[in-house]
Parts: C-alpha cells; sequence; structure tokens
C-alpha cells in the first residue's frame, strides 16, 4: 500500500522538474547572441492599435528562429436603449453584442513562429465575437496559416487569414474605441487563400492574393477573389494603406452575376501623445441598382478617429463615422437606407503596458428606421460600453 503514495510523489517532483528544465531553456534561450536554437516568446507587445490589420511587413533580418506564445482576452459590460434581435444579439453585432450582462467579447490563444525562411501563425478564439460574426465551420479558428520565402523579400502564404482590409479590427484591443465602426462591420473579418508579399523597402510592402471569397472561410461558388494591397510607412508615425478587392459571390445558378470592386484606403498617424486614423471606402457592383438592374451601384464610407493622451496611462478618444449603402451592396440583410452615422466618445485607463480598461458612448443615426424599443421603431439608438482588455 506504500507504493501508490510513492509513485505519486516521485511523479509530482518529476513534473516539477520537468517545467523547472523548460523555464531555464527558455531564459537560456533569451540571449539569441550565444545560441542558435529557437527562442521561446511571450508573444505581449505594446499597445497594438491601428496596427491590426497592416500588411505583414517584416524584412529578411531574423537571425534565429522564434515561437511566440501569446493570450488574449477581452470582457465587456454593455447597454443599448433598443432591443435585442436574433441570438440576444443587438443589431450590428460583433464587439459587445450582448445587452445589459457582463459577458467576453474573446478569449484567444497563439502560437506564430518565425524564421528567416519560414513562418506560420495559429489563433484559436472563443466568445461572443466568433458566435456572432464568424461561420460554423471552422468557428474556433481566427488564423491559420503558414508561408515561406520564395527568394530574398518575396514571401508566399496560404491558409486562413485575419482581414488586412480596414482600419478598424474586430479585436478591441486593435481599435482606438471599444466598439466597432459600421463601416468596420461590413469589411471582411477573415479570408482563406493565398498571399504574395513583396518587402521592397523598410517603407513600402506589396501584396498580391487570391481568396475563397469575401468574408468566406468555405467557398459558395465557383468564383475566387483576386485582390492587392500596399502599405507606405513614410517614417516612424505616417502610414498609408490601399486594398483593392474584386469578387463575385452570386450562386452559381444564377445567371445574371454581380462582380464587386471594392477598395479601402486608410492612414495613420501616431505622434506622442496623439494618435489620428483616417478610413475611406468605396465599393462599385455590377447589375445591383434598384431601379435599374442593368446598371452598377456605388457604395461610400469613411471613419476618423482621434486619441490623445492626457497622463501616460489615460487617454480620451472620438470616432466619426458615415455609412453610405443605398443599394444594400453590402447591407441587404439590414434596410438601413441611404445611410447610417455614429459619433462616439470616450477614455481609456492603461493601468500597465498590455491591460487596457475603456468606457464609451456612442449614438447611431439611421436613414431608416431600424432599431426596436418595444412595439417602436426608431431610427436612432445609444450605447454605452465598458470593456477590459488583457493580453499576455
Amino acid at each position: 500500500m506504500l507504493i501508490l503514495p510513492l509513485i505519486h510523489k516521485m511523479f509530482k517532483y518529476r513534473i516539477l522538474l520537468i517545467f523547472w528544465g523548460l523555464c531555464g531553456v527558455i531564459h537560456a534561450q533569451k540571449d539569441s547572441s550565444r545560441t542558435k536554437i529557437e527562442t521561446i516568446i511571450g508573444s505581449s507587445r505594446d499597445n497594438p492599435e491601428l496596427k491590426g490589420t497592416q500588411i505583414v511587413s517584416k524584412m529578411d533580418s531574423l537571425l534565429h528562429p522564434q515561437l511566440r506564445i501569446g493570450g488574449y482576452i477581452s470582457t465587456y459590460y454593455a447597454h443599448y436603449d433598443d432591443d435585442t434581435e436574433n441570438n440576444n444579439f443587438v443589431q450590428f453585432p460583433t464587439l459587445a453584442p450582448r445587452k445589459d450582462q457582463f459577458s467576453l467579447n474573446m478569449a484567444l490563444i497563439s502560437l506564430e513562429y518565425n524564421s528567416a525562411d519560414v513562418r506560420g501563425k495559429i489563433t484559436l478564439h472563443y466568445g461572443d465575437i466568433p458566435e456572432s460574426s464568424w461561420p460554423a465551420t471552422f468557428n474556433l479558428i481566427q488564423e491559420a496559416n503558414g508561408g515561406f520565402k520564395i527568394v530574398k523579400k518575396l514571401w508566399f502564404d496560404a491558409g486562413f487569414f485575419k482581414t488586412h482590409i480596414g482600419l478598424g479590427s474586430f479585436q478591441p484591443r486593435e481599435n482606438v474605441t471599444s466598439s466597432m465602426s459600421i463601416p468596420d462591420f461590413y469589411d471582411p473579418y477573415y479570408l482563406s487563400g493565398a498571399k504574395l508579399t513583396f518587402l521592397a523597402s523598410p517603407k513600402l510592402s506589396l501584396q498580391a492574393s487570391i481568396f475563397n471569397g469575401y468574408n468566406e472561410y468555405v467557398d459558395n461558388n465557383k468564383n475566387k477573389a483576386f485582390g492587392f494591397s500596399a502599405n507606405y510607412n513614410a517614417n516612424n508615425h505616417i502610414s498609408f494603406t490601399y486594398n483593392f478587392l474584386t469578387c463575385d459571390e452570386t450562386p452559381d445558378a444564377i445567371k445574371t452575376k454581380h462582380q464587386l470592386f471594392y477598395n479601402n484606403f486608410y492612414a495613420t498617424f501616431i505622434y506622442s501623445r496623439f494618435t489620428l486614423g483616417l478610413d475611406l471606402n468605396f465599393g462599385i457592383q455590377q447589375h445591383s441598382l434598384k431601379s435599374d438592374s442593368t446598371k452598377n451601384a456605388m457604395m461610400y464610407a469613411g471613419t476618423l478617429v482621434a486619441k490623445y493622451l492626457v497622463h501616460k496611462k489615460l487617454g480620451i478618444y472620438a470616432r466619426l463615422e458615415d455609412f453610405q449603402d443605398p443599394e444594400g451592396i453590402l447591407s441587404s440583410a439590414v434596410p438601413i437606407g441611404d445611410y447610417i452615422r455614429g459619433t462616439t466618445i470616450g477614455m481609456e485607463f492603461n493601468p500597465y503596458r498590455t491591460v487596457g480598461l475603456s468606457a464609451e458612448w456612442r449614438i447611431l443615426e439611421s436613414d431608416h428606421l431600424i432599431f426596436r424599443q418595444g412595439n417602436t421603431m426608431l431610427n436612432q439608438r445609444n450605447e454605452f460600453i465598458v470593456c477590459l482588455d488583457l493580453w499576455f
């Protein structure tokens, strides 16, 4: 009878020794000048605001392989003065979609491997964001892709990607605001396909891509989406990005096609205590004018966001947004009319480098009566969101 407790005790100490040894290996690998084996790094980084959708622009200068392990938690409490819709989510659900309750935007864990010639990333997530906005198939996968260097400065990557289109992101830590603007809501969140990325210089990155479709993991027809992107970092403070995507999501059984040509441009200015972002979208789709289906339809959108640090740990921010899609190119599921506009103000407290606590108010106004309060339909709603983000 004494054998089992002895075995249990030996096993417990063995686990402790293995963990201690692993910690020692990780600590020893941090000095890359003395080792050529992989470095394991906790992936916590400085505030990634306005950088969530930029093209990957790492130059071929990595001397030793790196494996980054990271996690992210975003929790919130939100109040809306309109009623919830399907699945107990409010209208335009992505960030903070549940009303009058504490909930979880996202719990995320990621592995990212980088070397001079090979790279890959796996990101899994769970919470209200994947439940409200991700497909049923591959619902837990936010990113899963791998790539290799073809020649110097030219990379090929394939798999599932987080979107590179738009200034805003579905991860609150990558936004100035806790909520997602309406233009960002209608941008694609995820794409499946392949990319060629050319790192022309430390300032300029170019990318050509092919995907299954607009906001698709599993293809819904025989067509493919094609894209082009360019990112220019003028200096450490100013960045410009242009994204183009063309696709046709018309079912194969329908003869009349609806080719979409989607253009996105955004610029960021980050200097000292001030952050400014401008995002502009223009789309044109064939055979989509409601009054004459032989003609093309157009949509426009714009977002302006600014933040100022009144203290090194406290910032105030504001956002203006405008989305015009009268023909329902992207917004056919919600009859917004000619436009929907919003104004947001808020503040964020950063007690530590990788922690953000924000509180904000937003008012949305639509051309149509799309917000329901009991038996009454309104054209506007007020939102109040408190959000805590922590990543490591």
